[in-house]
Order: C-alpha cells, then sequence, then structure tokens
C-alpha cells in the first residue's frame, strides 16, 4: 500500500523550484545597475596579494559548496518529521556558517494552525546544526498565494522572544525592509538583518505563475499586480543600516553586485537563483559558480583600490535614478 502523498507545503515548494527555473520570475527592473563603483586607475595594491582573507574562508568554504547555507523555510519537516533528512544532509557537509529557517507569518497563530515557538525554533536550528535562526518575513507573498497567512498582528512581539534566546536574523524575501522597520527589528533583539531587496525573484511573481496554473483569477491578478512590489534592494542595504551586520539579497547576480552592495554598507551578500541553477547541473558547477563570483569579487576591489573589506567598505560610490529617488526620499521621511 503507497503511503502519503506530498503534503501542500511540500508540493508548494517543489512548484516555487520548478517555476523559478523555468519562467522569468524577475522584477522587471535591474536596481543593482544605478549603483556604480569609482574605477582607480592606480589601485596602488597587487591584485594577487590582495583579499587572502576571502580566498582563505571563501574557497575552502566553496569546496564543501557553500561560504555560508541558509537552508529554506523548515516548517514541512517540523510538520512531517521524515523530511527532516531533506535538511540534515546540510551537516554532512564543512558549512562554515549554517541558518536554519522559519516563516515569521508561522509564529503566531494563523486560523486553525497553531504558532512556532522556542522549541520549535530550537528543533529547526539542531536539524542544521545552526548557527542562527533566519526568521523570513514573507508577507508579499503571503498576500497572494492561494493558502497564504494573512495575520500579521503580534509578529514583532514574537520575533522579540525568539530574539531573547537564540541568535535571529530578519530577513525579507523580495521587498525590501525600510529603516523604521529596521530600527523596530533592531529594537527587537536581533543579531542581524538580511534586506532581501526588489531586484531578484519576485516571489509575487512565482505566485502568479502558480496561480494560473491552478486557474486562481483573483490570485493570478494580484500576483500580476505586486510583480514589483517593493524597495530596491541597493537602497534598502542603505535604509536599513541602524548598526547591526547587514546582508544584501535580491537580485544579486555577481561578484560585481557583491561588492556593490558590500560598498553601500552590508556585511555580506547573498544570491539563489544563480546557485539554485548551478546546483541542478551538480555539486561542481555550483563549486565552479562561486570561484566565478570571488573572482568578481577581487576584480572589482582591485579595480576601486580596496585591498580588504573595510577598504571596500569605505570606497565610493554613485547611485542613479530611480534607486537614487528611493534613498534620498527614505532618508527624507525617515521611511
Amino acid at each position: 500500500m503507497a503511503g502519503p502523498g506530498p503534503s501542500r507545503t511540500e508540493q508548494r515548494k517543489a512548484e516555487h523550484v520548478n517555476i523559478i527555473l523555468n519562467e522569468n520570475v524577475s522584477a522587471e527592473y535591474n536596481y543593482w545597475n544605478d549603483v556604480h563603483l569609482v574605477h582607480r586607475a592606480l589601485p596602488e595594491i597587487d591584485l594577487d596579494e590582495m583579499g587572502r582573507e576571502i580566498n582563505g574562508n571563501l574557497a575552502k568554504a566553496a569546496a564543501e559548496v557553500g561560504v555560508a547555507m541558509g537552508v529554506g523555510s523548515q516548517r514541512a519537516a517540523l510538520e512531517k518529521p521524515e523530511l527532516m533528512d531533506t535538511y540534515a544532509v546540510v551537516k554532512e557537509h564543512d558549512v562554515p556558517l549554517r541558518f536554519a529557517n522559519l516563516g515569521a507569518p508561522q509564529l503566531i497563530p494563523q486560523g486553525t494552525k497553531r504558532a512556532y515557538g522556542i522549541e520549535d525554533a530550537r528543533r529547526a536550528m539542531a536539524m542544521v546544526d545552526a548557527h542562527a535562526l533566519i526568521v523570513h518575513l514573507n508577507f508579499l507573498q503571503e498576500v497572494v498565494q492561494p493558502e497564504g497567512d494573512r495575520r500579521a498582528k503580534s509578529v514583532l512581539g514574537a520575533i522579540g522572544k525568539l530574539a531573547a534566546k537564540l541568535p535571529v536574523v530578519a530577513k525579507e524575501t523580495g521587498a525590501g525592509i525600510s529603516h523604521e522597520v529596521a530600527l523596530k527589528l533592531k529594537q527587537a533583539g536581533v543579531k542581524g538583518i538580511d534586506v532581501g531587496g526588489l531586484g531578484g525573484t519576485s516571489f509575487s511573481a512565482v505566485e502568479y505563475y502558480r496561480a494560473r496554473k491552478e486557474a486562481q483569477s483573483l490570485k493570478e491578478r494580484l500576483g500580476a499586480t505586486f510583480w514589483n512590489w517593493g524597495i530596491p534592494t541597493p537602497a534598502s542595504v542603505i535604509l536599513a543600516d541602524v548598526g547591526l551586520p547587514m546582508i544584501a539579497t535580491g537580485g544579486v547576480r555577481s561578484g560585481l553586485d557583491v561588492a556593490k552592495g558590500i560598498a553601500l554598507g552590508a556585511s555580506a551578500a547573498g544570491m539563489a537563483k544563480p546557485m539554485l541553477e548551478a546546483a541542478k547541473v551538480g555539486a561542481e558547477a555550483v563549486v565552479a559558480e562561486l570561484l566565478t563570483v570571488i573572482e568578481e569579487l577581487k576584480a572589482a576591489m582591485f579595480l576601486v583600490g580596496a585591498s580588504d573589506l573595510d577598504d571596500l567598505r569605505a570606497t565610493r560610490t554613485i547611485v542613479n535614478r530611480p534607486t537614487a529617488d528611493w534613498i534620498d526620499l527614505g532618508k527624507e521621511r525617515g521611511a
């Protein structure tokens, strides 16, 4: 007798991966193209000697297929323990920094669904032997998907309760984080912020394709309407700088984009789609992509005369419109 089929959560995740790989779900404008690093014709550093720390840490991690790695939402494994191995495989590799992952909407009751608490968070972290817990803020996705969780009241307090006991990083998933929200997250006790801004994969677009497949006309309309909703990633990096470690994600596609994010103030940068595409080919393709990104980052640092990441953060940047408008208006209004 066959066992039970995949849960709705499992089906949704499989659909997300297939859609991201096979459909155009990127935001319609690449905001990283608005950011320019200033070329220095006399770098006064040696490329081969530059970035030893980057090479030492990243190249070793790249050999294990991951600089730092965060798994997707572990909600499915908490609901179905038999899925734990699909996440726990991370522990088989010497990944230097591992992130567990739970959704902010699941931290409060949603209809008949219970709220996840501290013990659930600890289980999620133990599952991948995580150094920190990502709590992802994906309310745009929730509001456009057919089975979305729409309750958001008291989420900040729930994040604060987790942050009081565990190292929590708050992460947006494609719509960016404003200055006001970054301050609230800092006050709640999070240890870092991943801005997850507009510019990369739009999960509103992903849900548009899911809704179209399921003939959900209203959700299809919502997905299309909010395809390009959010704060551009480069603007969010600047606006969400409240003195916490910050990760630039959202449309990061190359080492040059990584350099731009760090020059704008991020502590690090992350990418998903390029690694997902490489992972479908195999582990060697992921290693090759990571090494390419590292070389691009080193080249960008060399060309602006930055011998380390502190120098890169201090380098000049030029930000064009429309991203510059987001930054100016955000600073003016304290958004």
